[in-house]
Parts: C-alpha cells; sequence; structure tokens
C-alpha cells in the first residue's frame, strides 16, 4: 500500500486518507482494484453520519483534529462518547466506544442491533409540542427506564434530541431532561438511511459499546493503540454555572482524574489525544505535554448573552 494510491482513492471517493488506510488494513486489500470495488459497494455506509446534534461536539473543527491524529494506530478507543464524530472519521477495524450517559448508550445499543425497529418507532413521531411535551416528560415516571424498552427510549432520545433547542442534552437536579421544543420548518429526526449505514458501520468496525467511565480504558487499551478522550470542558471563567450533559459532575478534581489516566496510559505506550478548554488550570496540569500542545479554533453558540457566543480557543492535548 503506497501513499499515492490511499491519496488516489481519497480523492476518487471523496474521503480522507486516515478512512481509506483503516479499510485498507482491515480488509489487506491486495490491489487497488480490489479497494476500489469495496468502497463502491460499502460508500454509503462509510460516509454515515452522526445522527445526533450535540453541543461541543467535533464535527465543527474536525478539519483541523484530524490533521493531528496519529499516522498508524491499532485499534481506537472513545470514553466520552458524546456525538461520536471522531468515530465517525477514523473506521478502525475494532473499536471500544464507551459513555456514562445511558440513553446514550442505549440509543447507539439499538442502532447497532435493531435499527429497521427504531426507525418504525420513529416514524410514528409527530412534530408538535403536545407530543413533544408528553415524551420529553417519561422521566417523571417513577422508575421510567423500567417502563420503557429498550427501543421506546432509544427513539425517545433521538427524537427529543433532533427536535429541542439546538440539540442540547440537559437535565435538572431530579435528572429530568428539561430542554424546550425548538423552531424548525422540518427536523428530520426519522434519518432512515444513515441510521442503516451507521448500524452496518458499527457491526463492521466491531464496535463494542458499553456504558462505564472513562477510567476503564486502563483496562482494555493496549499497546499502540489510539485513545481520543473529549471530557466536559473546564470552566472558562470562574463566574460560569451553565452546564449541559450534567457537567457539574466532572469538576477540576475530575479534571486531574483524567490526566492521571492520561499519564498511565502514556506509560503504556498508548498514543493518547484529549481536547479542552485552553485555560490555565488545564495547561498546568499537562505541562509535562507541552511539546503535544496544538490550539484549535472552535465557535460556542451556547450561552443566555450574544457577548459570550463566538470563538473560542481549545486546546488539544497529545503524547506523540
Amino acid at each position: 500500500m503506497s501513499t499515492i494510491i490511499l491519496q488516489n482513492l481519497a480523492l476518487k471517493f471523496g474521503l480522507t486518507v486516515i478512512i481509506v488506510k483503516s479499510w485498507w488494513e482491515h480488509f489487506e486489500f491486495t490491489s487497488e482494484g480490489q479497494a476500489e470495488n469495496f468502497f463502491e459497494e460499502n460508500i454509503d455506509m462509510i460516509k454515515a453520519t452522526p445522527f445526533v446534534k450535540w453541543v461541543g461536539g467535533k464535527r465543527q473543527i474536525l478539519s483541523q483534529l484530524q490533521k493531528l491524529f496519529p499516522k498508524n494506530f491499532n485499534n481506537y478507543h472513545e470514553p466520552f462518547l458524546w456525538g461520536w464524530a471522531v468515530f465517525f472519521n477514523v473506521q478502525k477495524k475494532q473499536s471500544f466506544l464507551s459513555d456514562v450517559n445511558t440513553e446514550l448508550i442505549n440509543t447507539y445499543q439499538v442502532i447497532k442491533s435493531k435499527p429497521k425497529d427504531l426507525i418504525k418507532f420513529l416514524q410514528t413521531c409527530e412534530y408538535e409540542k403536545s407530543f413533544y411535551d408528553t415524551i420529553r416528560a417519561w422521566d417523571r415516571q417513577e422508575n421510567w427506564q423500567e417502563k420503557y424498552s429498550k427501543i421506546e427510549r432509544a427513539w425517545r432520545f433521538i427524537y427529543l434530541n433532533r427536535t429541542c433547542f439546538n440539540g442540547l442534552y440537559r437535565v435538572n437536579s431530579r435528572w429530568e431532561f428539561n430542554v424546550p421544543m425548538g423552531s424548525y420548518k422540518n427536523p428530520d429526526f426519522v434519518q432512515k438511511e444513515n441510521i442503516i449505514n451507521t448500524s452496518k458501520l458499527l457491526k463492521k468496525t466491531k464496535a463494542i459499546i458499553k456504558l462505564q467511565s472513562f477510567d476503564k480504558v486502563l483496562k482494555k487499551a493496549k499497546n499502540w493503540d489510539f485513545v481520543y478522550f473529549d471530557p466536559p470542558y473546564d470552566i472558562l471563567t470562574d463566574t460560569a454555572n451553565f452546564t449541559s450533559y450534567n457537567e457539574s459532575w466532572f469538576g477540576r478534581d475530575m479534571q486531574i482524574k483524567l490526566r492521571d489516566v492520561f499519564v498511565e496510559l502514556d506509560k503504556k505506550w498508548v498514543k493518547v489525544m484529549m481536547s479542552n478548554h485552553n485555560t490555565k488550570f488545564i495547561r498546568e496540569i499537562y505541562k509535562d505535554y507541552l511539546k503535544g500542545f496544538k490550539i484549535v479554533k472552535a465557535r460556542r453558540n451556547i450561552n443566555s448573552k450574544g457577548s459570550g457566543r463566538g470563538e473560542v480557543e481549545e486546546v488539544v492535548v497529545m503524547n506523540y
């Protein structure tokens, strides 16, 4: 496999060299023609996209991150799953994907195993306020997760994500989803083809999807694997109090715990990348990896004040 062949295939099919290389290694193609046939037959699956909107998702800065991914690695690990934009753009033949958000993990497990059943439920949904309020109120019931099937919970998660204000995931102190309905002309919450293709992609990459905390990656990640951390970010100011996705549980003590996991992975010769706000605190706790610092620009669109929106610096820390 030569770099020129990889570049030619990437150009022909509108893919990145990283994705082309991943599939070439996956199937151990013996010729460019063999690889072309595979991409022609599977291009829809390969071009599947994240089907959830996510505040802080990496799609907007993906082109900057792709330049920083390691050139060669074995298995891929993503312990803060969020919107999975990075997974969709790595596509290694073995992926370990996890998060502590119960509804998010359940949704992806359902998509992998029962995409058609999920789509049937989504096709019954209505983009109407009373319907939205009724579905949102499910979690006001005691032991609500036991009252609904995994498929019902998955379609609720997708429907609310695609129709709520800005795709924001936020719960109150009782862990009840409390984001109001958004204002859209014709939101696509069914996403039939994308869900089918995502299911195929998860199966083809042998994705293992688990509900677990980020530190469990220490048990799975091995020499020359690649781990990408995208945790709830450090606060930009001491007065910042906006939270989504329950970042309140992820204070600076947890940022230090994450740094310790980063260090342990480094000792195991695992390739590690971590994204966060470019704050003094983050720079200080990762000061031993200054040579692996890169600054990227991102836009922050969720803020109660217009002055709080706009471009913000993020730091990417790498050990390679």
